[in-house]
């Protein structure tokens, strides 16, 4: 009878053990598919925002794509150091034009102003004052809402206007350009 109680005994331990091992286990697999989750969320949330292709193509590998990747931290960062010191600006009267749509039925009130390397440039600017308008117009009216209504949307828009208009200028290039107004009706 002494040997059963001890078998019964040594059976319980061992059962306790077992059951104590598998609950360590499913821990440890818990708390790593949480770092791996955690991780995945991290990567998404810091990534530098770039899309990939909606329909679903990869895309081939350029060393110029590496060139641009490395660029834009510092080109963003150039902006920002800009802003601390803005230079001459050249306000633009009211744009108003047609957005590209179906309906045709959605329009943009817009007003900007230009920000200009140096005030050398004014002269320049004046003189040529309807091509801006016109290169803006057109640009503008080539948009759908969905290409400008997200804030990535504008800086393409941004930098689409100043690289059209910089290429138009002889004495200075355009630094930035601010909208002051943007509306979509």
């Amino acid at each position: 009878m002494a040997e059963e109680k001890k078998d019964e005994k040594e059976e319980k331990e061992g059962g306790e053990k077992r059951g104590g091992n598998l609950v360590l286990i499913i821990i440890i697999v818990v708390l790593i598919l949480l770092l791996v989750v955690g991780g995945v969320v991290t990567y998404l949330l810091l990534s530098s925002g770039d899309e990939a292709p909606k329909d679903g193509t990869a895309t081939a590998h350029h060393p110029q794509a590496d060139e641009h990747h490395e660029e834009a931290p510092k080109k963003k960062a150039d902006k920002k150091a800009n802003l601390l010191t803005v230079g001459p600006m050249y306000p633009l009267p009211q744009f108003i034009v047609n957005l590209l749509s179906d309906s045709g039925r959605r329009y943009l009130k817009l007003t900007m102003e230009l920000e200009l390397a140096n005030p050398e440039m004014l002269p320049e600017m004046d003189s040529k004052k309807p091509v801006i308008r016109d290169i803006i117009i057109k640009i503008l009216s080539s948009k759908t809402i969905e290409e400008i209504s997200t804030a990535k949307g504008k800086d393409k828009l941004k930098d689409e206007i100043l690289s059209q208009l910089n290429q138009i200028l002889s004495d200075g290039e355009l630094k930035n350009l601010f909208f002051t107004d943007f509306v979509i009706q």
